[in-house]
């Protein structure tokens, strides 16, 4: 079986190999993928630094062209690239193609921002004195990407780091490096220079620490959980460097009575069990007020019974396996605490077999959850929800806000002033109403606030605030 070797100053490397897993079904090895060193990523930063002088004056049609050049081979491969995603993720197939296709949108997006680089021309308070504005690359970028979005978040942080002329040292999660090699080895042939791009796969406690340590990487760039983002914190004040942090959510969903019943079910399903509930964006809390509460959950519950767990690839699925045995068995540790600490568990909860041998769980319903419990508190990043009853709007915008996190909110509701009052007042960095939690556009700013994230915000023109600096320059006329 090929090896998939990382890429170091444009060659591609030999390594030990791992083995990339089908969590849809554990009998079928996916790829052999490079296992890199702590050398393997000083080599790849040294690479990086060296591309960093010309890369960063490069022209913006060559920037243009390159970009556009590989969100055009994104799609064109959509199909392939997509069952790639589903093999090694275990997302269903429709949900991979979609993400396929969104990575290809973040390229061509940053394709044409490329050639929209701006800076300003101002008069200074002094006569005869001009000033301008401009925004510089900000250096050696290290981008440390998670296992649930193996194709779209890798793009939008790659992407943006290019289009400002910013070289890269990339580490994906152990688990998805397919999707990742992918990506890079079609940048690597729509004409990037040697060392721009710079891929090495490996365990973050290796690679990724590696890159922590380095001082010349000027800019992390981090999604993954909150530990871990608090270690990239610490280490980056050490070096004096610029750091972005995309970190954990327990998102909430508010139902008043006043919602369309049917718009409120299929949002919450959605939310929190599509993707088998693995997104930063996944509605776990489901804040019901009394009037509707028992309505909505027989209708989810009933949703719930008609929804297909099984192979990813398998036509007709609607929530493929848990990632690997080791979220499985957070998941599973969720719902004994669940129950331990007295929440009702209303639907599923059970280990299934298939066809294939792997990761699945049906999706699992609380209900009689308080926000106090841990289930309503900590991020299971599985498809475990919890349905928390209050009085009224104002009980339900309090308990929304009532969490450590503040990643998206959202709310079903036909009450304009609801509506209204709740984007304005819910503490998280994106409102949706009546509309799922997960789910987002490629040309506006995603993130955070509270233990969600850190930093400018990723994805749109927004992106520019992290990927370059800003320099003031003064000229006598």
């Amino acid at each position: 079986m090929t090896i998939y070797q990382n890429l170091i100053g444009g060659e591609w490397v030999g390594a030990n190999a791992t083995k990339n897993i089908n969590p849809s079904d554990t009998n079928e090895v996916v790829g052999l993928y490079a296992d890199g060193s702590a050398e393997d990523t000083r080599n790849a930063i040294a690479a990086a630094k060296a591309a960093f002088p010309a890369w960063s004056r490069s022209g913006i049609w060559e920037r243009h062209v390159i970009l556009k050049k590989a969100g055009d081979e994104i799609m064109a491969r959509k199909d392939e690239l997509g069952a790639l995603l589903a093999r090694e993720e275990g997302k269903t197939l429709p949900e991979a193609i979609g993400e396929t296709i969104r990575a290809s949108q973040i390229f061509e997006f940053f394709a044409g921002e490329a050639l929209r680089l701006a800076g300003e021309t101002i008069p200074s308070v002094r006569p005869n004195i001009g000033v301008e504005i401009t925004r510089d690359p900000l250096g050696v970028i290290g981008i440390i990407t998670p296992w649930n979005f193996p194709i779209a978040i890798p793009a939008w942080k790659i992407a943006p780091a290019l289009c400002y002329g910013n070289t890269i040292v990339f580490k994906p999660a152990e688990l998805v490096p397919a999707c990742s090699w992918a990506i890079v080895d079609i940048l690597n042939r729509a004409g990037l220079p040697k060392g721009v791009l710079n891929l090495v796969m490996g365990k973050g406690s290796v690679v990724g620490q590696a890159m922590l340590d380095s001082p010349d990487v000027a800019g992390i760039t981090f999604t993954g959980s909150t530990g871990t983002g608090k270690r990239v914190a610490a280490a980056s004040i050490e070096h004096n460097r610029k750091f972005q942090l995309e970190m954990g959510g327990k998102n909430p969903m508010v139902v008043l009575d006043d919602a369309d019943l049917n718009v409120a079910v299929e949002a919450a399903a959605n939310s929190g069990f599509f993707s088998t509930g693995q997104r930063c964006t996944a509605s776990s809390r489901l804040i019901v007020t009394e009037g509707i509460h028992d309505k909505f959950v027989a209708a989810l519950t009933a949703k719930l019974e008609t929804l297909v767990v099984d192979n990813a690839l398998k036509s007709g699925t609607h929530i493929g396996p848990v990632v690997d045995e080791r979220q499985l068995k957070t998941d599973t540790d969720y719902i004994e605490i669940g129950k331990k600490e007295g929440a009702k568990l209303a639907f599923g909860g059970e280990l299934i077999t298939r066809d294939t041998p792997g990761f699945y769980l049906q999706p699992t319903l609380f209900t009689e959850a308080t926000n106090q419990m841990r289930i309503s508190r900590e991020e299971i990043f599985g498809p475990v929800v919890s349905v928390i009853r209050v009085k009224d709007y104002e009980e339900a915008l309090a308990t929304a806000n009532d969490t450590p996190f503040g990643l998206s909110s959202g709310i079903a509701t036909t009450s304009l002033k609801h509506a209204t009052h709740f984007k304005r007042n819910a503490e998280a960095g994106m409102v949706m109403v009546n509309l799922p939690t997960a789910g987002v556009d490629f040309h506006v700013p995603f993130g955070g606030r509270k233990g969600s994230s850190y930093g400018p915000r990723e994805q749109g023109k927004y992106a520019a605030e992290f990927y370059t600096t800003v320099k003031t320059s003064y000229t006598l006329a």
